[in-house]
C-alpha cells in the first residue's frame, strides 16, 4: 500500500511539472508572438517628419493661404496638380475595381513620407487617414508597413531609420525620379550620396527601366506569421513614376465578391505600364491598402470600408 501512494504521489508530481513546463512554455510563446507583432517598440520619436514641420502652426497657415481649386476627385495650385479616377473591369466574380491618382507636383519636396504615432519602431500603427490628417496631407497611400519587419533599407525625409539590405526596394530621389534597386546592391551611404529622400522596402518592383517584370512566380514571399501569398488576386496599392514630378498612384480593391477580386502582380504591372510608368513598385497590399484624398479614404478597403493601421504612408502636400 505505501509503495502505491509513493508512485501515485511521484506520477501527480510528475505530471504537475509537465503540466508547469508546458503552461511557461505557451506562456513564452504568446509572449514572444505579442512581442514581435502586437506590443509597441518606440526606436525613434520623428519631430519633423517632412521637410518643412506639416503640425507646425506656421505651416498649417501657410498651406491655409495657398491658393488651389479641388473638388471631390481633382485638386490643382500652382505646385500640385491631382487627377483621381475610379475604374472597373471585367464583371461578375471577375470585376475588379481600383482607383488612379495622377500627379504632377512642381517640386520632388511635395512627395512625403511618414511614420504612426511620428514614430519609428515596431507594431506601431494608425490608420492612412489619421497618419495623413496629422500631416495635413491632400492626397496619401499607405505605405510599406516597414513595422511588420525588422530587415529592410528604411530611409525617411533624409534619415536612416534602418540599414538592413535583403530585398527589391524604391527609392525616392530630391530631383523628383524614382528608382526601383536591389537593396543588397547599392549601400544607403550612395543613395544618400545621390540625392535620395525616402526609400521604400517591400515589392516586388513591377517595372524598371520601362519593362514590365518578366516573371512573379517566384518572388520571394515574407515569412511573418499571418501573411498571406502575393501571387493571386489581392487588393494592392502601387506607385509608378510616368517622368520626373510626375507619378501615378494605384490602389486596387479586393477580396469582397460582386465588387472587386483583387489583382494579380502581372495584371497590376500591366496597369502600370499602361498609365505610363516607366518605373513602379509594388508597396503593402490587402487591408492596408488605402487611398486618401481631402479628408476622405476613398476606396473601400477590403470592401468594408474599414482601414487596417498602417505603420507608414506616403503623401502629397504642400509647403
Amino acid at each position: 500500500m505505501k509503495t502505491h501512494k509513493k508512485k501515485t504521489k511521484k506520477t501527480k508530481r510528475i505530471w504537475m511539472i509537465a503540466t508547469i513546463t508546458t503552461l511557461l512554455g505557451l506562456g513564452s510563446l504568446t509572449y514572444g508572438l505579442a512581442d514581435r507583432y502586437l506590443i509597441k517598440h518606440v526606436e525613434v520619436v520623428v519631430t519633423d517628419q517632412a521637410a518643412t514641420s506639416n503640425s507646425s502652426s506656421d505651416t498649417t497657415a501657410s498651406t491655409a493661404e495657398v491658393q488651389a481649386a479641388s473638388d471631390a476627385w481633382n485638386y490643382s495650385s500652382d505646385d500640385i496638380q491631382i487627377n483621381i479616377k475610379k475604374v472597373q473591369t471585367g464583371s461578375g466574380s471577375d470585376l475588379i475595381t481600383y482607383f488612379v491618382a495622377d500627379v504632377k507636383v512642381k517640386d520632388a519636396s511635395s512627395l512625403r513620407s511618414a511614420f504612426a504615432e511620428n514614430s519609428f519602431g515596431t507594431n506601431i500603427i494608425e490608420n492612412t487617414s489619421v497618419i495623413a490628417s496629422s500631416n495635413n496631407a491632400i492626397f496619401a497611400i499607405n505605405g510599406d508597413y516597414y513595422g511588420f519587419r525588422d530587415d529592410g533599407v528604411i530611409i525617411r525625409n533624409g534619415t536612416v531609420y534602418r540599414d538592413d539590405p535583403v530585398r527589391e526596394a524604391l527609392a525616392l530621389f530630391d530631383d523628383g525620379t524614382l528608382q526601383t534597386y536591389d537593396e543588397t546592391e547599392i549601400s544607403s551611404s550612395d543613395l544618400l550620396a545621390g540625392g535620395v529622400t525616402n526609400t521604400f522596402s517591400f515589392g516586388p518592383i513591377l517595372i524598371q527601366d520601362g519593362k514590365i517584370t518578366s516573371d512573379f512566380s517566384s518572388v520571394k514571399i515574407d515569412t511573418n506569421f499571418g501573411n498571406r501569398s502575393i501571387q493571386n488576386a489581392n487588393p494592392r496599392t502601387a506607385i509608378g513614376m510616368i517622368a520626373p514630378n510626375h507619378y501615378v498612384f494605384v490602389v486596387v480593391d479586393g477580396r469582397k465578391e460582386g465588387y472587386s477580386r483583387g489583382m494579380t502582380l502581372t495584371e497590376l504591372a500591366d496597369v502600370m505600364a499602361g498609365l505610363g510608368a516607366t518605373e513602379a513598385y509594388n508597396l503593402d497590399g490587402g487591408g492596408s491598402s488605402t487611398m486618401y484624398f481631402m479628408g476622405r479614404v476613398v476606396n473601400n478597403p477590403l470592401g468594408k470600408n474599414q482601414e487596417r493601421g498602417v505603420s507608414d504612408i506616403l503623401y502629397i502636400g504642400e509647403e
